[in-house]
């Protein structure tokens, strides 16, 4: 079996969950900080929605450079509606899979770079720039909008097994 059908399996689970999640946003509250050095609940769901991007830009590109030398560092928008957030996701989620669905097992050992004003921050291998970059900072955030919803007092959906909110 190549590599990118076994990333595909985990990827498809965890872009379900995390689009539950998403769904769930509050459409009242999305100013919302849990703190005042936390980003808002919109800000901090842009981010999360926006990671799957980030793995089409690991699968297309040699590298990225998250602060360009005479440019500025590339930000997408805060999101102003969970409606917006979720057909912004679906569009990452979709050009990310047909990315990986058409990597080689190859071009998933090549090396990326993430730069910094041109100079490397990190090189690794693809693979691992997915599950570290992509997949393992995805869930991170998606469990910073979990704390989110709880705090809010909203049901936080199952996502590896039955949450509290959803129990029989």
């Amino acid at each position: 079996m190549r590599l990118a059908d076994t990333l595909l399996r985990e990827f498809d689970q965890e872009m379900a969950g995390t689009r539950k999640v998403l769904e769930r946003l509050p459409e009242d509250r999305l100013g919302w900080r849990p703190h005042e050095k936390s980003w808002t609940v919109a800000e901090l769901a842009t981010h999360t929605l926006s990671i799957p991007f980030w793995g089409t830009i690991t699968l297309e590109t040699e590298s990225f450079d998250i602060a360009p030398e005479g440019g500025p560092p590339p930000s997408p928008r805060t999101i102003e509606s969970v409606a917006e957030g979720l057909e912004r996701f679906d569009a990452h989620v979709a050009r990310a899979r047909a990315a990986l669905a058409a990597c080689s097992d190859e071009e998933l050992e090549r090396d990326w770079s993430l730069l910094m004003k041109g100079e490397a921050r990190f090189v690794l291998p693809r693979a691992a720039v997915w599950r570290g970059m992509v997949m393992n900072h995805l869930v991170h955030h998606r469990a910073e909008l979990c704390v989110c919803l709880r705090l809010l007092d909203r049901p936080l959906p199952a996502l590896y097994g039955p949450s509290a909110d959803e129990r029989g």
